[in-house]
């Protein structure tokens, strides 16, 4: 058989598939282009889901872009493009073969749950015997005041027969203390028969909740995109040198909290800043002074 034979039927045992491993913004893009392009796609996930760290930030650079504007739709693409095969939850174990034509082992890790049936109702997370623990480990007596303990009791029961509880009892105490301490959150999950985890995962979830003391007054740094390009990140700098904090940062005497926003909708007045609830567009570094100066 000639040389030139041999070759033809090694190329036409060449599979049209494609293996990428990694489930993250690449891995996605990736996917996207080479299903688009007429491959077969299998996309390989370590974790239960694809999305990778991209789908866990609040927003990209140099931009300030929202990370799930971005990734979202490239999520759904991936999932529903007919020349794309999901396989999550998964490791690759081996590959043989040479180029175009690899064979490879995957080791594909149990859910528990019939993926073909799920609905995403949520029942097997409320009747999970996992999530009902409270405390895995033992730890210290919670540690609250008597008053401590009336104004959060008086919270819980002005919630005790509502739906989803959690959130405005969640939402109320932030208020009170400006944040959510530690002891307080343990008591309202021994309160409420919900697993300290899963509060933990709402705290950390919205912005809008802090597990460290915040300032009585909460200065917010538009980053947007219009905000950034006009100046936005000298408008923070220039801030955290007057208040000798970093972004994110309080106050010693808890007057002032710095934070940056990811847009408040007033593109038209960039860039903009609000101090509690009042708005300051156009703002230049010489005007910084004096806004911090109205609060103090």
């Amino acid at each position: 058989m000639s040389e030139e034979k041999k070759n033809m039927e090694k190329d036409s045992a060449k599979s049209g598939a494609v293996l990428v491993v990694g489930g993250g913004i690449a891995g996605i893009q990736s996917s996207l282009d080479l299903a688009d392009s007429g491959y077969k796609v299998y996309l390989l996930e370590q974790t239960p889901a694809i999305g990778g760290i991209m789908a866990q930030l609040d927003k990209t650079c140099p931009t300030n872009d929202c990370a799930m504007c971005v990734i979202s739709p490239k999520l759904v693409g991936a999932g529903r493009h007919l020349n794309i095969d999901l396989i999550t939850n998964a490791e690759l174990m081996g590959i043989e073969g040479e180029a175009g034509n690899f064979t490879v082992k995957v080791k594909k890790h149990p859910r528990y749950v019939d993926s073909e049936k799920c609905t995403g109702c949520g029942a097997c997370v409320i009747n999970c015997p996992v999530t009902k623990i409270i405390y895995p480990v033992e730890l210290d007596e919670i540690e609250l005041s008597r008053g401590d303990r009336d104004i959060v009791e008086g919270i819980l029961e002005k919630h005790l027969d509502q739906q989803g509880s959690l959130m405005p009892v969640l939402q109320e105490i932030d208020k009170h203390y400006s944040y959510l301490p530690k002891d307080v959150i343990r008591y309202v999950s021994e309160k409420l028969e919900i697993g300290i985890t899963d509060i933990y995962n709402i705290a950390t979830f919205y912005n809008s909740f802090s597990l460290t003391p915040r300032g009585r007054h909460k200065i917010s740094i538009c980053m947007g995109t219009t905000c950034y390009v006009k100046g936005a990140e000298k408008l923070m700098q220039r801030v955290c040198e007057e208040l000798g904090v970093g972004p994110g940062g309080t106050t010693e005497d808890l007057k002032f909290t710095v934070e940056a926003a990811r847009c408040i909708g007033c593109c038209s007045l960039a860039p903009a800043i609000m101090v509690d609830e009042r708005v300051y567009g156009r703002v230049k570094l010489n005007d910084l002074a004096r806004i911090l100066k109205d609060y103090e």
